[in-house]
């Protein structure tokens, strides 16, 4: 192995970028990616070899509680920067037709999307990147003024799943293909099968699957039968009412809350609505992996601050009682609380 060879290897790379990035050192950060792409590596690939990995590990340790909020975001602003540094280097022209790539409404994860934006601009494509948190209508407006070859959507959160569907419908009522990525859709794609649209899981996969008309166009048909329940709608409705409750059940059982502060407070709210809203989006495709998959992710963010997992499973177990006339949300809820041992009580930090 040369020399080149070595300079040229993004996980030759990778611990120094990492550790730019832990620094909040913006140039050194870039230093590292363009060294890259000046030693000769593809540009595609110092984005998905060196950025999105070092960006996995960022959010890897907010989840552990290694980093707060604010490393997170400066680590982000920071990828975004080199980003954009290695798309001005490359400078590619577009030889090919429009692709819009946009996050949904409520969506805020947009270094994600970016990064298959900026692929697709490497492989030639005309790429408008409208960013995080696009509204529907707005979305829709600009497909009718652009002539657009296709619109990717990006969800990260699971419980985004109900809005996701009636986007990519909007989308598909202005005739223009949808392909959807990100966690949001499963790490399959089950999700995105389910409501009936074209799935990648990468960039490089998204980038074949516009290329490539005849696969774009062959959309699987959308499995939803089980909505006629009506479970999910009077779910949705009674959101509020559940989180109210559950707050109040959580304050008699449990002493410390009391003593919460305003922001821990806020956060509590907050946790009780991401678990109603993530039991709504598993009524909406008949999955309680989607349920369970994030109890147990809760938990371990939960108990990483001083929370314990039981406090997760009160509430649990509060939902089940008041949803004991939802045989659906009810089974899911009890999966949810299978998972869930330990005490109550305690800090939130």
């Amino acid at each position: 192995m040369t020399a080149t060879t070595i300079e040229a290897d993004p996980a030759h790379a990778y611990p120094g970028y990492l550790q730019s990035l832990e620094e909040a050192d913006e140039y050194a950060a870039i230093e590292v990616a363009l060294s890259l792409l000046q030693a000769g590596l593809p540009a595609e690939r110092v984005l998905l070899d060196l950025v999105a990995p070092a960006q996995a590990e960022v959010g890897e340790r907010w989840a552990r509680n290694e980093w707060s909020v604010a490393q997170e975001h400066a680590a982000t602003h920071i990828s975004e920067r080199v980003v954009a540094a290695v798309a001005g280097y490359a400078n590619p022209r577009p030889t090919r037709g429009r692709i819009v790539v946009a996050c949904l409404d409520g969506e805020w994860h947009a270094l994600p999307p970016r990064l298959v934006a900026e692929v697709l601009r490497l492989r030639g494509w005309q790429v408008t990147f409208l960013g995080a948190s696009v509204p529907a209508a707005h979305l829709v407006s600009y497909l009718h003024r652009y002539d657009a070859h296709a619109v990717l959507l990006a969800c990260a959160l699971p419980m985004r799943l109900p809005h996701a569907h009636r986007m990519i419908e909007a989308c598909r009522r202005s005739d223009v293909p949808v392909v959807v990525g990100g966690r949001g859709f499963g790490d399959d794609g089950r999700w995105a099968r389910q409501l009936g649209v074209a799935w990648a899981p990468d960039a490089p996969a998204a980038a074949d699957l516009v290329a490539d008309e005849r696969a774009l166009r062959r959309v699987p048909p959308t499995q939803l039968d089980h909505l006629a329940d009506d479970e999910y709608a009077s779910l949705v409705k009674r959101r509020g009412e559940l989180i109210d409750s559950a707050l109040a059940d959580l304050r008699e059982r449990v002493p410390a809350v009391h003593d919460y502060t305003p922001a821990q407070l806020d956060s509590t709210i907050s946790d009780l609505g991401y678990i109603v809203d993530f039991l709504a989006a598993a009524l909406y495709v008949d999955d309680a992996t989607l349920i369970t998959d994030f109890v147990g992710w809760l938990v371990g963010i939960l108990t990483s601050r001083g929370v314990p997992a039981g406090a997760v499973g009160l509430t649990l177990e509060h939902y089940g009682q008041t949803l004991r006339d939802f045989p659906r949300a009810a089974r899911f809820l009890d999966g949810g609380r299978a998972l869930v041992t330990g005490p109550a009580g305690g800090s939130r930090r």
